[in-house]
């Protein structure tokens, strides 16, 4: 057996072999160039035979290093940065070469417990990377439509009245990016109005002419030409990002749908009418049978749980995955505390999170159980982390066992095993 430990940058890679009877046997570095990742699988090779005895501990479960390493076949164990920072010493002295040893000698103690590394298929990779710039793309959007909301308040209070309440339309976006101040949309026709309006698919074109009308002829305070200057650019500009967010995060929600079940969907009832198993993610359709889960947030849980849902042997395993199963601690006479779970999957734990509070007006167990549990004297966030770690139980059990969720089904089990506690 070899055991490789790296301690990864962007320009370069340290690196520390060793086996178990000599412990770390060569340090050096390499660039992180194709060149470079060919000369350290070289040399791993030239000191094990057998790719699958080579063990390779490194602080990072993405990125083409770690593709090459897996391409390769050899064994990948990501750990936790906090893991290697334990074992540093009392001084707790930071360099990249000692991080690389202690990751060798990480990756030579088998009795440590150590979750090798099984990389996303090719479907379950992409719907993961749309659904992280999907989430990443909603927190840009709240943000650049706070900052719209904020400059309209103050140049251009016509458009706050016109939008009533739902700023990001496309309709009122448009408006904006033609007409970034009051006083350019004042001078605007109603035919320019009505055009805009068809132009934009709107319902109903003269009725929209007249909100614009209606809004302009709102009482408001006095604005200061220079700021409506200022600030006309800056509109545009946001309304411009945000039209082309709405666009993508359109795009993304079609492709994670079509992700999901192999197919695109059709039809007022949105239902694939050609699917094709080789090209849907496995299990997409039980996802989709979670109250609570659509196309959007269902890509988010399965792409971050992947499709190989045996690598989690037991449910609690994948919750605490997803940080929703809870954390007790209990020394001396200390009191027993119940505390919330730091180290898991962010993206995964922020998406099951979601799912539980979706979930209260689809489910009426979900309901019941979060209402007990704020009976309880339980918090809102504390209420659905525990609801969240039910829901995947849940998950857990139709994977492995290939079957859709069944809401009368699940409510007689629960039923029956609350009668059995009682």
């Amino acid at each position: 057996m070899l055991g490789v430990g790296i301690d990864w940058a962007e320009a370069f890679h340290d690196i520390a072999l060793g086996t178990p009877e000599k412990g770390v046997i060569q340090q050096f570095r390499i660039e992180h160039s194709p060149a470079g990742v060919e000369r350290l699988i070289t040399r791993c090779l030239a000191l094990e035979d057998d790719p699958a005895e080579i063990r390779v501990v490194l602080e990072t479960r993405h990125g083409v290093l770690v593709e090459a390493l897996v391409d390769a076949g050899f064994v990948v164990i990501p750990v936790n940065p906090d893991v290697v920072a334990r074992r540093r010493g009392p001084a707790r002295k930071k360099d990249d070469a000692e991080d690389a040893r202690i990751c060798c000698l990480l990756a030579l103690d088998r009795h440590t417990p150590l979750r090798q590394l099984i990389p996303h298929g090719e479907i379950a990779g992409e719907l993961r990377a749309i659904a992280r710039d999907d989430e990443r793309a909603a927190r840009d959007h709240v943000r650049l439509l706070n900052r719209l909301r904020a400059d309209l308040q103050i140049t251009y209070p016509a458009a706050l009245v016109l939008a009533a309440g739902d700023l990001g339309t496309p309709t009122v976006l448009r408006l904006l990016e033609r007409w970034p101040t009051q006083p350019e949309l004042a001078k605007a026709t109603r035919e320019e109005l009505v055009g805009f309006a068809r132009a934009s698919r709107h319902g109903w074109p003269e009725r929209f002419a007249e909100r614009v009308t209606t809004a302009l002829a709102a009482p408001a305070l006095p604005v200061r030409a220079h700021l409506v200057r200022a600030k006309a650019a800056g509109i545009r500009l946001a309304a411009t990002q945000l039209l082309a967010l709405h666009e993508a995060r359109r795009s993304w929600e079609r492709r994670m749908a079509e992700l999901l079940l192999g197919g695109p969907r059709t039809g007022r009832d949105r239902t694939v009418t050609d699917p094709d198993p080789e090209k849907a993610f496995p299990g997409g359709e039980i996802y989709l049978s979670m109250p609570g889960l659509g196309d959007r947030l269902a890509a988010r849980v399965a792409g971050e749980i992947g499709d190989h849902i045996h690598q989690y042997e037991t449910p609690n395993a994948l919750q605490c995955y997803a940080g929703s199963a809870p954390v007790t601690r209990r020394s001396g006479k200390s009191d027993f505390v119940v505390a919330r779970r730091l180290a898991h999957n962010h993206h995964l734990g922020d998406a099951v999170h979601q799912w539980a509070f979706c979930s209260l007006t689809a489910s009426a167990w979900a309901r019941e159980f979060y209402d007990e549990k704020i009976t309880a004297g339980k918090s809102h966030h504390a209420a659905l982390r525990a609801l969240s770690n039910r829901w995947l139980e849940i998950l857990w059990h139709c994977l492995t066992k290939g079957i859709p969720y069944d809401e009368t089904t699940h409510q007689a089990n629960r039923n029956r095993a609350l009668g059995h506690a009682a």
